[in-house]
């Protein structure tokens, strides 16, 4: 990582400190997470599962709704702020090149985000390890969501990095962040189940339906959590799909999300005029 990409990511990240971005992520991250970690564990009876990977299940759902809302509103601004603020031009100025500076700023968001999921996963992980003598199990689940959670963070840091870049002005980039975390994350599915109910078992159910939820990196971080878990039942809803799509898809899908949700954020950047 060169000296120009450490220096943006430097200051962007005082920049989220000062806009009280750490502890506002960190404060979100723990209480939902310690919240959900008490509430998400009363069927670890029932499932024979300890309550550690319970829990993680319980997390993986609170993850997919947290980390893109959380991911979107620190990147919303991220182009559009410096344009409203008459900084882009100096930016500019920088011996940077524009995907350095985008580096940067991942580099900053994503390692607030990374400190953010690691106190609130840590959290409950401390409270399963204090009521459950064999949550050390659940282990490897953690270490499987953290991980991946920070690939969906980064995946809608990019995005959000493209909405800035797109519409120009923080106003515009906020709505149009709030419009794909709905659309993504909320609509998406309520469409998909839907369409499946619909379907009646048809050829949308069999053929189509994997693939929609394949190239939503939403769906895709749920079923790889999911389906690699030992508390797949708790999950209900289109979590209970995860069984039935082999893991390495919703990997592959996991993984190359950051990369073309980068790539289309440096697109975008690069037709910002100064």
């Amino acid at each position: 990582m060169n000296a120009r990409i450490l220096a943006t990511a430097a200051s962007e990240f005082r920049i989220s400190r000062r806009n009280r971005w750490v502890a506002i992520a960190v404060a979100l991250m723990v209480v939902f997470s310690l919240v959900l970690a008490a509430a998400g564990s009363a069927p670890t009876g029932a499932l024979g599962a300890d309550r550690l990977s319970v829990t993680v299940a319980s997390l993986t759902s609170l993850s997919v709704y947290l980390v893109p809302l959380v991911a979107l509103l620190m990147s919303f601004d991220a182009i559009a702020g410096e344009i409203e603020r008459g900084t882009l031009p100096l930016v500019l100025t920088y011996p940077a090149a524009r995907w350095e500076i985008l580096a940067g700023k991942l580099v900053a968001h994503l390692g607030v985000l990374i400190l953010a999921l690691v106190a609130g996963y840590g959290a409950a992980a401390l409270m399963a390890f204090a009521t459950d003598p064999d949550a050390a199990s659940g282990l490897p689940a953690l270490w499987r969501l953290t991980w991946s959670s920070a690939l969906l963070g980064a995946t809608f840091l990019g995005i959000g990095y493209a909405v800035s870049a797109l519409a120009r002005r923080p106003s515009g980039a906020a709505g149009l962040a709030v419009a794909v975390w709905l659309g993504l994350v909320v609509l998406y599915d309520l469409g998909l189940l839907a369409a499946v109910v619909a379907d009646d078992g048809g050829s949308f159910t069999t053929d189509i339906f994997p693939v929609a939820l394949l190239v939503n990196p939403a769906d895709a971080f749920r079923l790889f959590n999911l389906s690699a878990a030992e508390a797949t039942a708790a999950a209900a809803g289109i979590g209970g799909a995860a069984g039935a799509i082999p893991v390495w898809q919703s990997l592959l899908s996991v993984v190359l999300w950051p990369l073309l949700a980068l790539a289309l954020a440096s697109l975008a950047f690069r037709r910002v005029e100064p």
